[in-house]
């Protein structure tokens, strides 16, 4: 499924953590590479990736989390997928990436349940609460959770 999505990592003092993720690797479970946000020209502050395929990106999240940070408290991943309306934000706690709450917005999934395997999973739809009623996806009540993360 074709669902372009920009993935930003932040992190200080991360440049020899992220060297490796910035050349591709077939033994990975996803499929691409960052790009250190360097603006200054000299140490990288970020790293930017863009994902075209919701399958290329598939077990991202456990990838980033299961790396050696130097200092975890200040990993962020900015997750912008097509859909979305804003980025969300994805932060270190007890160990695993998780998505950390922003006001006025919400993450709605298609309803329904996630039954075919050979499909990658919804990421589902980050959405603005104040900018227009939610119409699109429907969602059930709590939003449909029986779906594998995402990412």
């Amino acid at each position: 499924m074709s669902r372009i999505a920009e993935v930003i990592v932040l992190a200080q003092d991360a440049d020899e953590v992220m060297e490796p993720l910035t050349r591709y690797d077939d033994s990975r479970s996803w499929k691409g590479i960052f790009y250190a946000m360097s603006p200054g020209g000299n140490y990288g502050f970020g790293w930017g990736a863009e994902f075209v395929r919701v399958g290329s990106r598939t077990g991202l999240l456990r990838h980033l989390e299961s790396l050696p940070w130097p200092r975890p408290e200040t990993v962020q991943v900015l997750i912008h997928d097509e859909e979305d309306d804003c980025f969300g934000l994805w932060m270190i706690h007890d160990g695993k990436l998780v998505e950390i709450p922003l006001p006025r917005t919400r993450r709605a999934y298609w309803s329904g349940p996630y039954d075919d395997p050979g499909d990658p999973p919804d990421p589902g739809v980050l959405c603005r609460t104040d900018s227009r009623p939610i119409e699109w996806p429907e969602e059930n009540e709590g939003g449909d959770r029986s779906r594998p993360p995402a990412w």
